[in-house]
């Protein structure tokens, strides 16, 4: 049996059994289309104040330039889906990635597991772990080994598995059978781009970061613009406006990951709590959680902006 095809298979099924919903694996390779088209978007301003996108061009759009002698990138999906809702309906809401531990710490571990595991198994293998922490363009090597497709709201959609996961990808000095890209699904549809409160959709694949509620509450570290006041629809930290609307999402299912898990408290917590929320209860609510990015100021700062919406 050929070398790569076995180490194929050996990695993708240590892969599900560390729990990672899909895998697929692409060639390490410059992404040339790709990088005009990031070009144009920094160009355009809508990245906002989030600097970094414009930082480290050349690595972000080479993966041999973040592992010297990459051959493959192994793209891998970790599900955090949770039917679970807030129970007060005029409470500011959260959305449903950071209502459980932070992602980063949860499957980064996994990720190294699996490096580890590699180079156990194989031998001498070069690579490092990604989970949306370094210049690399996740969703297009999701999209290219066959993950999914981008969205019309850009977002990573598989048919069998809807929208609400997390990618992370290994980028290696390994030979390996790469993956296709699948077709995309999105049709005519257009209710991501009917639903967005403020815009940002502006067109199908094309999103003004700079007007997402997800960038105008996390990102974003100056005051929310005005005219923003009434386009926020109740969300202090994030967005799931366009998945929640998406058809492909009547698909998604339940996480298998106990650390995902929403503490009753978050739940529990009413809108006049919320309001009068105070930074010691914020850091005990909050202890590793992804909402700790935004630092108690800030999402003071947008459950402020709420109230006077």
């Amino acid at each position: 049996m050929d070398n790569s095809y076995k180490n194929t298979q050996l990695i993708k099924q240590k892969a599900f059994e560390l729990g990672f919903e899909e895998v697929g694996v692409s060639q390490a390779e410059f992404l040339s289309d790709e990088a005009k088209n990031l070009e144009a978007w920094l160009g355009q301003n809508q990245h906002g104040e989030m600097a970094y996108m414009a930082n480290h061009f050349d690595l972000r759009t080479d993966p041999r330039k973040l592992v010297p002698g990459a051959k493959s990138v192994v793209s891998l999906s970790y599900n955090y889906y949770t039917a679970l809702k807030q129970e007060d309906p005029s409470a500011p809401k959260l959305s449903i990635y950071a209502m459980g531990r932070d992602y980063h710490k949860v499957v980064k571990k996994k990720l190294k597991t699996l490096l580890q595991f590699i180079q156990t198994e194989i031998g001498e293998v070069a690579g490092r772990a990604f989970v949306d922490s370094a210049p690399v363009m996740e969703r297009v090597w999701a999209q290219r080994g066959g993950l999914g497709w981008i969205g019309k709201n850009s977002l990573m959609l598989s048919k069998g598995k809807g929208s609400y996961f997390f990618l992370a990808e290994l980028i290696i000095d390994l030979d390996l059978v790469h993956d296709g890209p699948v077709k995309d699904y999105c049709g005519s549809c257009t209710k991501c781009i009917d639903a967005c409160p403020t815009d940002a959709i502006y067109e199908p694949y094309k999103v003004d970061g700079s007007k997402c509620i997800s960038y105008l509450t996390i990102e974003l570290k100056d005051k929310i613009p005005t005219h923003f006041q009434d386009k926020m629809k109740g969300w202090m930290y994030g967005c799931d406006i366009c998945q929640q609307v998406c058809p492909i999402n009547a698909r998604a299912q339940k996480h298998q990951e106990p650390q995902f898990e929403p503490k009753d408290e978050l739940l529990n917590k009413s809108r006049e709590e919320w309001e009068e929320i105070t930074e010691e209860i914020f850091d005990k609510l909050f202890e590793g959680s992804p909402v700790k990015r935004t630092k108690f100021n800030g999402l003071k700062r947008n459950i402020d902006f709420l109230k006077r919406s």
